[in-house]
């Protein structure tokens, strides 16, 4: 392994999805920037991601408003002035992105837990595919920021108390800072919408060196996947109006209601069908591209559809600036834990999320020293755990939709180290709250509102109200 012993970068991004590529751009007005990605930049989560970015950027519509429908989607776990920031900066992010060049549908969506119709779509459910297209290619095109495609990132380099740099798979780096925007897990259980790599590498390795992850109880379930696929079917051709049936046409939950409900509804259920009949079909034209590969006719009768494990509103805890526990290191995106979602995230909430709190990490990494000019030795790279079929399967069985004490006390004992941290705080959390439903805990505990599981190495679950 080559150890680069001179500081050739400011900032290096671990992760090329939305929230690492515009926090790079932010921060090349400040400084030189490395970007790692393990898969080429701009194939992550947000490429797949269908829906949109919520704002009140639209008459009859307000921050205030928005923040109010992100708080109660939340239930009462949301970080409130978190919820602020990101509503408050959305219409301009918005405007960053249409500068970029990203054209935005003409009429807003509205998805579930909104009051107004917010969400900024493209081409009806390609929203995350053309705004990664987009920043990719303004990365690219930035003398200031370098890209390593194919290269992992490993480990952290501490050194005195800091974040120094990161040990990749080919090579040790130095940099001022480093920001983690590695993407979420829940590509570890056996039913998902994410890409394969998705199984939190970035919380992981931060937890090693020392950082705390917080809320990784708080799984979302995506209502409708495609049965049997990993194709997300998106909120918006609810809004749009289609219908939740069951196997013989009748309705049987409000399409509408926070994702935590659908998911279970359907899951209840056991077999549901998505109506997409009363839709505007026109305006979701690479959904039903798809549908038609996959053998489905959406004008002549409903899909089948089941819940997927699609996003951790848990991660590495940050404040709001993206600063971790730890100095130098910063997080941001799906990997990083806002306080934003609290419990159950509002749709359309999460790419928004990546843009506000990526460009604010980039921007406040800007003002960490420099890296000293002799540093503790690089650390040996740990070889993470392989992700079994075994592993994917107990993670849906034991921290699924529902889950209980007599799963999860095995499953926190599993050799995945983000298997083990989901499952101690699904176990540490005795109720049942927004995206965590304990059978043998079914009610909300009044107690626990407002407090935040948080996980420090060495040390048992404790709950935190945020500061």
């Amino acid at each position: 392994m080559t150890v680069e012993t001179r500081q050739t970068h400011d900032l290096i991004v671990v992760g090329s999805g939305i929230a690492g590529l515009f926090g790079a751009l932010a921060a090349a007005r400040q400084g030189r920037v490395l970007v790692i990605s393990k898969a080429p930049v701009g194939a992550s989560s947000s490429y797949l991601a269908q829906g949109g970015l919520a704002a009140a950027a639209r008459p009859g519509d307000s921050p205030a408003l928005h923040a109010e429908d992100t708080m109660r989607a939340g239930r009462g776990l949301s970080r409130t002035s978190a919820v602020e920031v990101l509503t408050e900066e959305a219409p301009a992010r918005i405007a960053d992105l249409v500068e970029l060049g990203v054209d935005f549908d003409d009429e807003l969506g509205l998805e579930g837990g909104h009051s107004r119709r917010r969400v900024f779509s493209v081409d009806g459910a390609a929203t995350g595919q053309r705004i990664a297209r987009a920043l990719a290619d303004a990365v690219r095109a930035e003398a200031r920021i370098e890209i390593s495609e194919g290269e992992q990132a490993l480990e952290l380099w501490m050194s005195g108390g800091r974040c120094a740099g990161i040990v990749a798979d080919r090579r040790a780096i130095q940099a001022r800072a480093v920001l983690l925007a590695a993407g979420g897990a829940a590509a570890l259980w056996s039913r998902t919408t994410n890409p394969p790599g998705a199984v939190g590498d970035g919380l992981a390795m931060a937890y090693r060196a020392g950082a705390a992850v917080g809320d990784l109880e708080f799984v979302q379930f995506h209502p409708t996947a495609l049965a049997g696929s990993s194709l997300l079917l998106s909120e918006a051709l609810r809004g749009a109006g289609a219908l939740l049936v069951d196997d013989e046409g009748e309705r049987f939950t409000d399409e509408l209601a926070p994702r935590d409900v659908v998911a279970r509804a359907i899951g209840e259920r056991g077999t549901a069908l998505l109506d997409l009949r009363p839709v505007d079909r026109s305006r979701f034209p690479s959904l039903m591209h798809r549908l038609a590969e996959a053998g489905y006719r959406p004008e002549d009768e409903p899909v089948p559809v089941a819940p997927a494990a699609h996003y951790t509103m848990g991660g590495i805890v940050t404040d709001l600036e993206g600063r971790t526990e730890l100095p130098g290191l910063y997080a941001a995106g799906e990997c990083a834990c806002t306080g934003v979602h609290g419990a159950n995230r509002l749709a359309s909430n999460s790419m928004l999320e990546c843009l506000v709190f990526g460009r604010r990490a980039a921007l406040a990494a800007g003002a960490e020293p420099t890296a000293p000019p002799e540093l503790d030795p690089a650390p040996r790279p740990v070889s993470p755990p392989p992700v079994t079929p075994e592993l994917r399967r107990a993670m849906w069985r034991d921290a699924g939709l529902v889950r209980d004490g007599a799963g999860l006390e095995p499953l926190a004992r599993s050799a995945h180290p983000v298997a083990r941290l989901v499952a101690r705080s699904a176990l540490a959390r005795r109720e049942s709250r927004g995206g965590h439903f304990r059978a043998d805990f079914p009610h909300q505990e009044p107690a626990l509102g407002g407090l935040h599981t948080v996980l420090r190495p060495g040390q048992e679950p404790v709950f935190e109200p945020w500061k």
